[in-house]
């Protein structure tokens, strides 16, 4: 439960402090075009998010905050299928929390509107069709749970891991903010999807879908080509030896 509590918070930083700052900035769907500073702030803000999540709770669940990333980590054998459910669960209800409370601040507030739904077409700061944001989103999440996978892997960069992660969600939204407004999370894009109702809900089956495909695709690719056998348990094991046969001279000159 520790670990369920703890997506669950995470999820609720994410959504509420990401699609909560394009709110106040006056949002990136119905055609709306925050510009380059505004786009910025909004990438910062959930890139920033996952760091302070990820120093918060990921010790105690990996903070996954997203089915997305859930689904690679199961795939790569790394979470059982009942942690793969309760993460989700988690996920979601953190995320519908995050627009939740969201939708408060925007009630007491003269002049915020929208939820940060993601969007294609008309919802669109550029217009992207359908194909567009099914591509856009299957590789925006490729690159982002490879790097993920990757910086995870291994005992030497895993540290960094909080850092790393928060970057490349920075660096996914520089570019998809203005096309789709940039999900890579389903649980993200349901709850904004859910209270913004219309058009927004309707086209939320494809960041719903296309982030679970580009998921899915990093975890084959990293588990077929990129995977390696951490070498730090070899020099442990090694270092062990070491300390044995000291240990045994030591008793020899004693003896």
């Amino acid at each position: 439960m520790k670990k369920y509590l703890a997506e669950f918070i995470g999820t609720f930083i994410l959504v509420f402090l990401g699609t909560g700052t394009a709110v106040v900035l006056g949002g990136y769907t119905g055609g709306t075009d925050t510009g380059f500073l505004g786009v910025a702030a909004i990438a910062l803000a959930f890139g920033l998010s996952i760091v302070a999540a990820a120093y918060a709770i990921g010790h105690i669940s990996g903070c996954h905050v997203n089915p997305a990333v859930s689904l690679a980590v199961w795939m790569s054998g790394n979470l059982t299928a009942k942690e793969f459910g309760g993460y989700v669960i988690a996920q979601v209800v953190g995320a519908f929390a995050g627009s939740t409370f969201l939708a408060f601040v925007i009630a007491n507030s003269t002049s915020l509107e929208g939820y940060g739904a993601n969007g294609y077409g008309e919802l669109s700061a550029v217009g992207l069709n359908l194909i567009g944001a099914l591509g856009v989103e299957v590789i925006l999440t490729f690159i982002f749970v490879l790097a993920i996978l990757g910086v995870t892997s291994s005992k030497a960069t895993s540290h960094m891991g909080g850092i790393v992660i928060g970057l490349t969600l920075t660096l996914v939204h520089i570019i998809g903010v203005p096309l789709t407004g940039t999900s890579v999370n389903p649980a993200r894009s349901l709850a904004p999807a859910v209270f913004a109702g219309g058009d927004a809900l309707a086209q939320v089956w494809v960041f719903l879908l296309a982030p679970l495909a580009g998921a899915a695709l990093a975890a084959l690719v990293f588990k077929s080509f990129f995977t390696v056998k951490e070498e730090t348990g070899l020099e442990v094991a090694g270092d062990e030896r070491l300390d044995g046969a000291r240990d045994s001279r030591h008793d020899k000159t004693r003896r």
